[in-house]
């Protein structure tokens, strides 16, 4: 996941970065995928500011544990709903009954449309949501000076879905889907200039073949019945995910523009007029 125009001298590091870290002794090669949305709006996309040495250092210092949000990475120019977006991570765990599978997700959220979080729609009512100036100036002219940020929907959101669920590609394909579709509970438009995507990927063992290996051999893979509680761990991950890429983003000012913070305040406002809806059984959050 990284911003726009990674020049093409960083990518040769990508494939040979892992070899000394532990555990990969046996690795014999590695596949990169790398995927970007554009943030050509506060990064100044053609001073190709990120170097070899900032793309090695990132991948040697990868840890597990709690991750950074918001203006991190590459979330660091991304817009979302007209505020300031970036990178979100949510998970859901599945109880025994569907398997215990966990299932996270991560979203670099750089789109718009109309916020709605909960089913409150917080966009319309901070008046800051896609084709806003076109509703206004039925009754008000708009002045070009005064355009509204949240105005246009364009942008893009890249998805990452993992999951130690045993999935054959052809569930990892369904289960990409769903974290897509999952965006149009947070309020997206979808719009035309908006290149919206999601891979996903299992961590199960019971997926993976040995090198070398020759024989026949059978897999653990979750049936196509049993799928629908990891649908809607999806969906529920991305839908979160999305939220806290805007929740712990905070304003920047670059490239000549300045764009804000989501008022944290208006938007507990807003959400505290609804009634809490009780929350099904599963999945659970992680």
């Amino acid at each position: 996941m990284r911003h726009n125009r990674l020049p093409s001298q960083l990518r040769a590091p990508i494939p040979h970065s892992p070899f000394p870290r532990p555990g990969n002794e046996q690795v014999r090669s590695v596949n990169a995928l790398v995927g970007e949305t554009n943030d050509g709006g506060l990064n100044d996309i053609r001073g190709r500011h990120v170097k070899r040495e900032h793309l090695v250092a990132a991948i040697a210092a990868a840890t597990s544990g709690p991750v950074a949000e918001g203006c991190v990475g590459a979330g660091t120019g991304c817009e979302a709903f007209g505020w300031k977006g970036g990178v979100g991570t949510a998970s859901r765990g599945l109880p025994e009954r569907f398997g215990g599978w966990k299932l996270g997700v991560l979203v670099q959220a750089n789109f718009g449309g109309v916020l709605t979080i909960d089913g409150a729609p917080v966009g319309k009512e901070l008046g800051r949501h896609a084709f806003a100036d076109d509703a206004r100036s039925r009754f008000t002219p708009v002045e070009s000076a005064a355009i509204n940020p949240g105005s246009s929907a364009d942008g893009s959101c890249m998805i990452v879905v993992a999951t130690d669920a045993p999935l054959d590609a052809r569930e990892l394909k369904r289960l990409a889907a769903r974290a897509i579709y999952a965006l149009a509970r947070t309020g997206s438009s979808y719009s035309n200039g908006s290149g919206d995507f999601a891979i996903a990927f299992s961590t199960a063992k019971e997926c993976r073949t040995a090198h070398g290996a020759t024989s026949t051999q059978t897999r653990l893979i979750v049936p196509t019945d049993a799928m629908s509680p990891l649908f809607q761990a999806a969906l529920e991950a991305t839908e979160e995910a999305v939220y806290n890429a805007l929740l712990q983003a905070t304003t920047m000012t670059a490239n000549g523009r300045t764009v804000e913070a989501i008022p944290l305040d208006q938007v507990r406002e807003i959400l505290s007029r609804r009634v809490p809806s009780p929350e099904p059984d599963a999945p659970a959050r992680q």
